[in-house]
């Protein structure tokens, strides 16, 4: 089934986070920040992460029962030089998910819903106009058994002569259609959505200044757009005067604005400092404020380690309330605890071994190039939620060149 639940709660700092208020997947696009691109090299990257979930809230039962869950992920990303001027992106891979709390749908143990795929791709381009200026565009799709998403993408960088400032401008738009599940008792009830499709796009500028010789700060803004089914069709709300639920019901259509900040610090040769802050809004009444830091320490010419902390604090929706609190009078409801008042903590540790000329390489056979291991990086973080949510997640990231 749908794996927006993994989205919405997975530790990896990414991805396409639909719930726009904690956004902590790898591939949040407010924390990404600009970084010349090689034009010569070949860049190979693997991602590798293993996570479960546990907690007592889940929205598929009506904001009561298990949320247990675990999500095993597979990427590759690959930039290939075409010429001095072009570069081709492909990067691809899965998510192969178990959700105790999906498989309440039926409410049959190890039902269909109890497990999915999710596959994803995206190919695209990058322009290099001049010495300061590139531009790039994208179109990716990815698929799970109730769920298609179509993607694309723009781009635009520029960087000052001395290097010291850029500038960087993204746009994004996404169509996704659903195919409806219901939950088992509500089944013969009929349409119960208005549309079994949804929207979203989203416009992002970054700047990025080296201060000095020891500071470099980034200002991110980002504005998301969505039009749709914003609900989730197989999540239950309880009321108070009815035994038999209603499917989640929510606007149509949702604003998001997040800001934020980062500023990294060189402090010395074995020590860097990398702070975060993000104040994120919306029209659903959501206000968010999410710090991080992050200390990559050297322990020597090819080995750091990074403690990190993130803190995360949000107001709850007026549409949000816990199992049974609802009134069949209210307009929208939902009791998907993403929505509610809380806050969480996530601390990690990860390593690199990065050395300067790659931990190992060897030419190539027939062609005038050499294969570089360039860096391994491993990470694990435990994520504790107010609510009670726990989780964890370890993961493993391989980086290659070819030069």
């Amino acid at each position: 089934m749908v794996l927006q639940e993994v989205k919405a709660q997975s530790l990896q700092e990414g991805s396409d986070d639909d719930s726009g208020t904690e956004n902590i997947r790898k591939g949040d696009a407010i924390e990404q920040s600009y970084q010349k691109p090689d034009w010569k090299a070949v860049d190979i990257n693997f991602l590798s992460s293993y996570y479960v979930q546990d907690g007592n809230f889940s929205p598929v039962t009506g904001g009561i029962g298990t949320e247990y869950l675990t999500d095993f992920t597979q990427k590759i990303a690959v930039s290939v030089p075409l010429n001095h001027k072009l570069k081709l992106k492909v990067d691809g891979g899965y998510d192969y998910y178990s959700s105790a709390s999906t498989d309440n749908i039926d409410n049959i143990r190890s039902s269909d819903s109890s497990s999915d795929m999710r596959t994803h791709g995206n190919v695209g381009l990058d322009f290099k106009l001049s010495g300061q200026e590139d531009f790039g565009f994208r179109i990716g799709a990815s698929t799970e058994y109730d769920y298609t998403s179509l993607a694309a993408g723009l781009s635009y960088h520029w960087m000052s002569k001395d290097v010291n400032t850029s500038i960087g401008l993204s746009a994004q738009a996404f169509m996704d259609d659903w195919r409806i599940f219901y939950p088992v008792e509500l089944r013969r009830q009929g349409r119960l959505v208005p549309t079994d499709k949804r929207q979203s796009y989203n416009a992002g500028l970054t700047i990025s200044r080296i201060v000095n010789k020891k500071m470099q700060v980034s200002f991110q803004l980002e504005g998301i757009m969505m039009r749709g089914l914003l609900s989730t069709p197989f999540h239950r709300v309880y009321f108070q005067e009815q035994t038999l639920p209603k499917v989640e019901r929510l606007p149509d259509s949702r604003f998001k604005v997040p800001i934020g900040i980062r500023i990294n610090n060189y402090w010395a040769d074995w020590l860097i400092s990398r702070l975060y802050y993000r104040y994120y809004q919306d029209d659903w009444g959501i206000n968010a404020h999410t710090m991080s830091a992050e200390l990559p320490i050297k322990i020597n010419r090819f080995v750091s380690i990074y403690p990190s902390y993130r803190y995360h604090r949000q107001s709850g929706s007026s549409y949000f309330l816990p199992y049974k609190q609802h009134s069949i009078e209210n307009d929208f409801y939902s009791s998907d605890y993403d929505l509610s008042e809380l806050d969480s903590h996530s601390v990690g540790l990860g390593a690199t071994i990065s050395p300067s000329g790659g931990i190992t390489r060897f030419k190539i056979p027939f062609i005038n190039s050499q294969f570089h291991i360039d860096g391994i990086e491993i990470k694990y973080a435990h994520y504790m939620r107010s609510t009670g949510l726990k989780a964890d997640i370890i993961s493993l990231g391989l980086k290659f060149v070819i030069r």
